[in-house]
């Protein structure tokens, strides 16, 4: 190493230990920017920037069903086949369904969530098991399907990391499946929920042939070297055309096929909100380094005489630049460090706190791309502090420098402006900030306020799964019902017992087609909506609101006209005028043909997928008249709604015996509050709006900060100056006012130069906010407001001390 260098290293470390205080303020602020700048790209280097864990992904892509209303669909387990079968662009082609077993057997009944998978679909992947084997595909043969893989989650938690559960029995909904293999534990279903797979076994699925059968399988491909993305879906798209002509009543609505690279549809909306949050990180530490290089120019301004002495014993301006980026470098590499520490710690927390829906969240940790950003970091922030002190000791002027004689050690106009423009740069950074986290809370506090549709409050959702080989019809189905709903509004402390097929907020859609009677609708054109099965008190309970007709009763039971309740949207889009109360429907939900139905009631929206959602036209069905083909899903998933008159969650133990002393193998593992499912469908959201808050916040104490050095270094400079003043007659009062002024002015100019900013960036967030323009006046106009009252609070103390100058000493 060179000599200088070394000599530089050795006297920056000595000068930064003369000044403890200096240096452990800029290490700490230093840190805690870096730290916090890591973090946030630690979580964008997994999600975003990380390829998938699997074999060459970027030629993997996720396919779709493309509908002309209401978008992109799953397929059925046909058409599934024929795409498989028939495209040539394409390595293979695998699917999966939402599939939940009944683990009985074994302690405790529990439901686990699960997928069937095509069997081939890890191979296509390029997945291993970290015990035992993945699924194959033979696994899809017929005789060969009942094995199962499980996740590292549940091999962990319930059969306690035991490897020699491979080759073990588990009962399933009724049946034995062998367990062949333990996934790892960096893997992640396709249905983050899930925690074991079982074979799709196409070929024995009742469904084979049904063209007519519901759209449940997800699907996603390997294309083949060389080949384009848009080169196969064109491929897809012509088979799908060939089913269209050749099955014209099942297919006249599906008009192809849409691919998407599956890293796209994987990181979904969340890819917006971390580069976002990245962004605001960056300008956060970017506001630390403003503040970092105005400490430094107060250093700098004290060592103008060293800085004198050393040019005129021959040491040169590149001499005196070297030494000061030494001494940056030292600092920025000790608050690196730091840094690193702080992300190592923040990066857990921060997955703690994010929503259970945060994509490839198994993925995320410290890896070397993180250590070499924090590294870049720590370089990037030493040089762009150090610039303007550099300036300031290659500027300075020897004859007048020697002149001073100590006495001037931080004077003189041109060094003071260098400080105000800093100041002025944090004001405006802040600004943006502020701007950003002010449009996210408004946004936030709007989609509070949209009505779910529904009453969550003492509200408790109970999920069940029955063993399908209990209930074979109506009959038995409509027994337990009626059997555990007496028992549960005999529950001390129950109000009202409803129940539905899928809650609201699920997230999850059942799609049913429908023509309405006497409209003629082209064959192309799809009428589709959400379709529940519900008990007769489910609206009472939920308190949805009865807008017309009637609601479900005694009337409509099995053998009587079949009837349906439909909500507002569903009224409002195909009776505009009303009238929908008495009309009849063709409603195509079980697997012999569309079935008439009449409507009797209207009730009002509920939102199923989320608040920002616009409400989704429901068809609604009692249980009592539920299709015996369509009993399958009931017995799969079904939800209790209980209104209670105390804390929800105290109901639970209760409610989970009143469940076994109906049937003991009926797992009741889902049972939380209403208002548990009401956050979690805003968890998104809130995650990046704490985040942002927290970072706006120490961008306003940072400007604040630089604000009230700037001002009590002026002050300290100008003592001789305001005791003149004072002596000539000015009252303490005027002192004040100049003083405030001073600060107001370069407030309003770094206000107003982030208002422009903020304008310009905003449009950027545009998507993550709801109900609130991105240029929202009331937003800006408040924000501006609090920047320039938080820098009267920075300048009042100063002010305050100006004051008190006794004319007199400061004469003398």
């Amino acid at each position: 190493m060179n000599s200088g260098v070394i000599q530089d290293l050795q006297y920056g470390i000595r000068s930064l230990l003369r000044q403890p205080g200096h240096a452990l303020t800029s290490v700490l602020t230093l840190g805690l920017g870096i730290g916090a700048s890591t973090a946030i790209f630690t979580l964008v280097n997994a999600i975003v920037l990380q390829p998938l864990p699997f074999r060459d992904p970027e030629r993997l892509v996720w396919v779709s069903s493309k509908r002309s209303n209401p978008g992109n669909l799953p397929f059925t387990l046909p058409d599934f086949l024929e795409f498989r079968d028939g495209c040539r662009t394409l390595e293979g082609i695998a699917a999966y369904g939402n599939w939940s077993a009944n683990l009985t057997g074994r302690d405790e009944p529990e439901r686990l969530p699960g997928v069937r998978i095509s069997a081939d679909a890890f191979e296509l992947l390029g997945v291993h098991a970290a015990i035992g084997r993945a699924l194959r595909p033979g696994d899809d043969t017929p005789g060969q399907e009942h094995v199962v893989v499980l996740g590292d989650a549940l091999w962990r938690r319930r059969f306690h990391a035991d490897p020699g559960v491979v080759g073990q029995s588990l009962v399933l909904n009724g049946a034995a499946y062998t367990v062949v293999g333990v996934l790892g534990s960096r893997f992640v279903f396709p249905i983050p929920t899930a925690e074991l797979a079982v074979p799709l076994a196409p070929e024995s699925d009742p469904w084979r042939t049904l063209r007519n059968s519901s759209n449940f399988l997800y699907a996603w491909a390997r294309l083949k070297p060389g080949v384009a993305r848009e080169q196969a879906e064109a491929d897809l798209t012509v088979i799908a055309d060939r089913l269209r002509r050749q099955y014209p009543d099942s297919n006249a609505r599906k008009l192809g096929v849409t691919l998407i690279p599956l890293h796209e549809h994987i990181v979904g909306n969340f890819r917006g909100a971390l580069w976002m949050l990245l962004g605001a990180v960056g300008v956060l530490l970017l506001i630390s380094c403003v503040n970092l290089a105005g400490l430094s120019l107060v250093r700098a301004a004290a060592r103008q005489q060293e800085f004198a002495i050393r040019t005129a014993l021959g040491a040169s301006g590149r001499r005196l630049v070297q030494q000061l980026l030494t001494e940056s470098l030292l600092l920025s590499v000790a608050g690196g460090a730091v840094g690193w520490m702080i992300a190592c710690w923040s990066v857990p927390l921060l997955l703690a706190v994010s929503p259970q829906s945060l994509p490839r969240s198994a993925e995320v940790g410290v890896d070397l791309r993180v250590l070499g950003f924090a590294l870049a970091l720590s370089i990037l922030t030493g040089a762009i502090f150090a610039i303007a002190p550099c300036f300031q000791a290659t500027g300075v002027d020897l004859l007048d420098e020697l002149k001073q004689e100590g006495r001037g050690a931080s004077g003189g106009v041109r060094r003071n402006r260098a400080r105000r423009v800093l100041v002025v740069a944090e004001l405006a950074l802040s600004v943006v900030l502020l701007a950003g986290a002010g449009l996210l809370i408004r946004s936030f506090v709007r989609l509070e306020a949209v009505p779910p549709g529904f009453d969550a409050h003492h509200l408790l959702a109970v999920r069940l799964s029955l063993p399908q080989a209990r209930y074979p019809d109506r009959a038995a189905l409509l027994s337990f019902y009626e059997t555990l709903a007496l028992r549960l509004e005999r529950v001390p402390g129950v109000g009202r017992v409803g129940f539905v097929s899928l809650m609201p907020l699920s997230g999850i859609l059942s799609k049913v087609s429908f023509t309405v009677e006497g409209r003629a609708t082209p064959p192309e054109e799809s009428l589709v909506t959400d379709y529940r099965v519900v008990g007769r008190d489910y609206f009472q309970t939920l308190r949805i609101p009865l807008i017309s007709g009637r609601s479900f009763d005694g009337r409509d039971r099995p053998g009587t006209a079949p009837a349906v309740l439909i909500s507002a949207s569903f009224a409002r889009r195909y009776w505009p005028n009303g009238g929908a109360v008495g009309a009849h429907l063709h409603i195509d939900d079980n697997d012999v043909g569309p079935r008439q139905v009449e409507v009797v009631g209207v009730v009002g929206d509920v939102k199923d997928a989320a608040l920002d959602d616009e409400p989704i036209p429901h068809l609604y069905l009692p249980i009592q008249q539920v299709p015996e083909d369509g009993l399958v899903w009931l017995t799969r998933a079904q939800y209790w709604m209980i209104r209670t008159k105390v804390a929800p969650a105290t109901l639970a133990a209760a409610v989970r015996r009143e469940i076994h002393a109906v049937d003991s193998d009926a797992p009741a593992t889902e049972i939380r509050p209403m208002e548990d499912y009401l956050e979690a469908s805003v968890a998104p959201r809130r995650f990046s709006l704490w985040l942002l808050i927290v970072f706006a916040g120490a961008a306003l104490a940072l400007a604040a900060m630089g604000l009230y050095g700037v001002i009590s270094q002026g002050v300290a400079q100008r003592r001789r100056e305001l005791g003149i003043r004072m002596a000539l007659g000015a009252q303490a009062e005027d002192v004040f006012r100049l003083v405030i002024g001073q600060g107001l002015r370069l407030a309003v100019v770094g206000v107003g130069i982030g208002l422009a900013a903020a304008f310009a960036l905003t449009r950027l967030m545009s998507s993550l906010l709801f109900g609130v323009s991105p240029a929202d006046p009331g937003t800006f106009v408040a924000i501006a407001l609090l920047q320039l009252a938080v820098a009267v609070l920075a300048c009042y103390v100063p002010a305050r001390r100006a004051m008190r100058v006794n004319p007199m000493l400061a004469l003398r």
